[in-house]
């Protein structure tokens, strides 16, 4: 449950629905979903992500202190230049996804919607002599997510993530209802959602389970540097990136659009041959009604189901495209 300061204002918008488990908070969308994709897909409206946690490092030591514990290099990290690192657990599994920007003085971070209270225990834990401070800004920073094309402008002074997918702001929250109005229409996370899927980008918590390693999801290169020194789980990640294969992968699965309900995360995905019935061969992991493509999906199966084998999720006809090669 999200705490009462993270419920979106724009929750109040006509035509709002409000969207459920790790999204509660925001609105699902606006009353028309394929025209919010449209709209994102032509680089219009914004997302309302105010739902995210918002953590902020400072403190002369931040970027060689981060760059112990991540897996991303950000130890020279250049002002202002976005990147993204997970934490690792002892054996590798991914336990927290960051997406960074530094702005001089202090390095911003949003996280998934109620993880901030983990991660900023774990980064307490390990500041020992450094000079760092660390604290959750979740409740006075909203994260807004303008699509690639946008031409609405940043507010003077706020803090911008710039991806090949987007800008995404980190706005002071009293200011977001103001802001959406100026440079709406808001559109809603499904919309979001439904883009994410389609350019095969992993989400802590949809794509991800307790024994997830960054290989698997494509994270290698995005996230995970190679050639950076000791962090907590890199002996997993050099292991397997050097001597083996990941045991899953994850793939885009287009599905029979015939079919009136979307598979839901954890669906069951079997080969088609074998029928509903048949051996699980990996699970739903999110699912989508795209304005282009109709329903679509990611997956994580394991690494030797083949790469032209026809699916099942649950019971839905699935084609796979690979994302991660086996």
């Amino acid at each position: 449950m999200q705490r009462h300061s993270t419920i979106s204002p724009l929750l109040s918008l006509p035509g709002a629905v409000p969207a459920d488990g790790r999204d509660e908070g925001v609105a699902a969308h606006y009353g028309d979903l394929f025209r919010e994709q449209r709209a994102l897909a032509d680089g219009t409206g914004l997302v309302d992500l105010s739902h995210r946690g918002v953590v902020a490092v400072s403190g002369p030591d931040r970027l060689s202190w981060l760059h112990l514990l991540l897996t991303q290099h950000v130890s020279e990290l250049p002002v202002g230049q976005a990147t993204e690192a997970l934490i690792l657990s002892a054996h590798g599994h991914v336990e927290h996804a960051l997406y960074l920007v530094d702005d001089g003085e202090t390095v911003w971070a949003h996280v998934e919607p109620g993880t901030q209270d983990a991660l900023i225990a774990y980064l307490e834990s390990m500041k020992f002599f450094y000079q760092v401070e660390v604290a959750d800004r979740t409740e006075d920073f909203a994260v807004v997510y303008l699509p690639a094309g946008s031409i609405a402008e940043a507010p003077e002074g706020v803090v911008v993530r710039e991806t090949p997918y987007g800008r995404e702001l980190f706005l002071p929250r009293g200011a977001l209802e103001s802001y959406a109005a100026a440079n709406g229409p808001a559109i809603g996370v499904l919309a979001h959602e439904a883009l994410r899927v389609e350019a095969h980008r992993p989400r802590l918590g949809f794509e991800t389970d307790h024994r997830t390693i960054p290989h698997e999801l494509g994270w290698i290169g995005t996230a995970v540097h190679l050639q950076k020194g000791c962090y907590r789980g890199q002996e997993t990640v050099a292991r397997v990136h050097n001597l083996g294969k990941p045991p899953r992968r994850l793939v885009f699965l287009h599905l029979d659009g015939s079919e009136v309900h979307l598979p839901g995360h954890g669906t069951p995905v079997r080969l088609a041959a074998d029928g509903p019935d048949g051996r699980q061969l990996g699970f739903i992991t999110t699912s989508a009604r795209h304005h282009e493509l109709g329903p679509i999906a990611l997956a994580l199966v394991k690494r030797n189901v083949p790469v032209d084998a026809d699916l099942l999720a649950g019971e839905t006809a699935a084609a796979q495209e690979t994302v991660v090669e086996p």
